[in-house]
C-alpha cells in the first residue's frame, strides 16, 4: 500500500501558493489606497518593529540594498520614514518609521481583504479544522 501523505515541502508549496496567487487585488488596492508602490508599503510594515539599518531592511523586506535605498529615500522624502545615526555605530545610519509613516500602514491595513473563493467553499467543520491546524503554526 503506497504512503500517499504529503511532506511538509507539498503541503508549504500548497500553502504559499494559495496565499501568493489571491494577494494580487488586496496589493492593488493598498496601492491606490495608499498612493505608494506595494514595495514602499512592505519596507514601512517591516519598520513598524523598530529601526534598522539599510541592511537589515533589505534583508526583512527581501529585497536588495540599492533597490532598499531607492525605497528609503522615497519615504524619507514623503516624510514616513527619518534616517538617524544608529548610536552603537556612529559609521552607520538607522531608519525608523515616522508618525506619519505609522499612520500610513494604519490605513492601509483597513483595506478590505476578503478570503478567496476557496476558502470561503469549506464547510463550518472543515473551516475550523483548518484553523486548528494553522493556530499550531503559529510563533
Amino acid at each position: 500500500m503506497p504512503d500517499d501523505s504529503p511532506t511538509p515541502d507539498e503541503v508549504w508549496q500548497l500553502l504559499t501558493h494559495i496565499v501568493m496567487d489571491t494577494r494580487d487585488i488586496w496589493k492593488r488596492a493598498v496601492v491606490e489606497r495608499t498612493g505608494l508602490p506595494f514595495s514602499r508599503f512592505r519596507v514601512l510594515r517591516r519598520l513598524c518593529a523598530g529601526p534598522m539599518t539599510i541592511t537589515q531592511l533589505a534583508r526583512a523586506a527581501t529585497m536588495d540594498a540599492p533597490a532598499t535605498t531607492v525605497n528609503v529615500n522615497d519615504l524619507e522624502e514623503r516624510g514616513l520614514v527619518i534616517r538617524q545615526t544608529d548610536p552603537t555605530d556612529r559609521r552607520s545610519k538607522l531608519v525608523s518609521i515616522t508618525d506619519a509613516g505609522r499612520a500610513m500602514v494604519a490605513h492601509a491595513k483597513t483595506t478590505p481583504d476578503p478570503a478567496p473563493e476557496e476558502l470561503t467553499a469549506l464547510s463550518p467543520n472543515e473551516l475550523r479544522d483548518l484553523s486548528g491546524l494553522l493556530r499550531k503554526l503559529e510563533h
